[in-house]
């Protein structure tokens, strides 16, 4: 069974029923069972905290993701436990507005991004932005958020 939590820790309106329901459709997507992560919404203080705190980068973004599969010294005897994902919800709004879609869009956008790097996929070179980028454009498609 997948085990996930979606928290607003921000004033604006979030449709977290909505966001469960996309990130249900992707997990099923990817044919997922037994993980577990978290996802958070946050202001640009906090995201840019975490960004320069983890990352070392003193500036705000849109997402950030902190895969635990990343660090091979964590091993668990149950499940995935995926890690958490943290989206910016200024930086959402700004970008649905830069990018001329909706704010659903931007917020599906970013969190099958942040998942998406918490299953271990990038694009740190052409090749692998490639494979991402197309694999996010399917659910988001296959779950009705087109551009």
């Amino acid at each position: 069974m997948n085990r996930f939590e979606v928290f607003n820790e921000t004033d604006e309106i979030i449709d977290l029923d909505e966001e469960k329901k996309l990130i249900e459709y992707a997990l099923e997507f990817e044919g997922l069972k037994d993980v577990e992560f978290n996802v958070i919404f946050v202001d640009e203080d906090t995201i840019r905290k975490i960004n320069r705190e983890y990352r070392g980068v003193d500036r705000v973004t849109d997402v950030i993701s902190f895969a635990l599969e990343d660090n091979e010294e964590i091993k668990f005897d149950y499940g995935r436990i995926l890690g958490d994902i943290y989206i910016c919800t200024e930086r959402m709004k700004s970008q649905a507005k830069e990018y001329g879609h909706s704010l659903k869009r931007e917020q599906g956008f970013l969190t099958i991004h942040g998942l998406l790097h918490l299953l271990g996929y990038d694009h740190k070179t052409k090749e692998e932005e490639k494979i991402m980028f197309e694999k996010q454009e399917l659910i988001l498609d296959g779950y009705g958020l087109k551009r």
